[in-house]
């Protein structure tokens, strides 16, 4: 089993992982780059990973509301 990481790196948008197992290719996450324009741009290069090459995609959002009183 081998995960790779290919988005996100030094910033907290953008995750993506390819999990890879035997024959399997499942793709974890494809989250959009957000913030500045240049984080933004990375929305628009090739995808880390062959589309038709990946068996499977799990998407998963989590959220947290940060609130001062």
């Amino acid at each position: 089993m081998q995960l790779q990481f290919l988005g996100a790196t030094g910033t907290v948008t953008g995750s993506k992982y390819l999990l890879s197992t035997g024959n399997r290719r499942i793709l974890v996450d494809c989250g959009l780059f957000e913030g500045l324009k240049q984080l933004r741009l990375r929305n628009w290069q090739r995808p880390p990973v062959v589309p038709g090459a990946v068996d499977a995609i799990v998407l998963w959002t989590i959220a947290a509301i940060c609130r001062s009183s």
